[in-house]
């Protein structure tokens, strides 16, 4: 799927440190389907007292409005398919564990890091409204006007806007391994199936 705008309501959740064993808790981890972990999303927050998720004023939303160190914890991927199930296309936050936001682009989530400055702001707009999460541009603005920069790798920032996941990158180079595998089969047909010539016998 591509990105280049998502706009609409956003979780105001504002927590640093939010590990994946709070966004997913070890009891999920046995099945290796996507499909229904956002039922499992945030249970350990929600069951600390943390409402936002259950709010009906952002049922639905595709943003996330985070602390710093975001995603930190083990590595399961099970963190990144949940918030995807949830409906989360993109979460804001000054910093991301590497492994979680690894995961989450292999995902189609995009993690846009922030300043530290702008977390308040953006969760006073997110309790008021919208935002607006611009890839292309790479900027996060409030419906008053503000506008917050963030950060993000510049090949994953393009993986994102074309859509292409990792199966798909491999096919932007049909061409050259089309060529490559031309190359070898003319070089060495053995490699493809055709009989190996006989190795030179050696006489006494």
């Amino acid at each position: 799927m591509t990105m280049s705008v998502v706009e609409g309501r956003a979780y105001p959740l504002g927590l640093a440190n939010v590990d994946t064993d709070q966004i997913i808790g070890s009891d999920w981890l046995k099945t290796i389907s996507k499909a229904g972990l956002g039922q499992g999303a945030f249970a350990a927050l929600r069951e600390a007292g943390v409402t936002v998720f259950d709010d009906p004023r952002f049922a639905g939303a595709e943003l996330l409005v985070a602390g710093e160190n975001f995603g930190c914890g083990s590595s399961r991927e099970h963190a990144a398919w949940a918030i995807a199930d949830i409906g989360v296309r993109v979460v804001i936050a000054p910093s991301f564990s590497d492994i979680f936001s690894s995961n989450a682009f292999k995902n189609g989530i995009l993690t846009a890091a922030v300043d530290d400055a702008a977390i308040a702001p953006l969760m006073a707009a997110a309790q008021a409204g919208t935002l607006r999460a611009d890839l292309v541009g790479q900027v996060i603005e409030t419906p008053d006007g503000q506008r917050w920069p963030f950060r993000i790798d510049p090949f994953r920032r393009e993986c994102l806007i074309e859509g292409l996941d990792e199966i798909a990158l491999t096919r932007t180079e049909d061409p050259a391994i089309t060529a490559h595998e031309q190359r070898m089969a003319a070089a060495e047909p053995w490699l493809v199936g055709a009989a190996r010539p006989p190795s030179p016998r050696l006489h006494p």
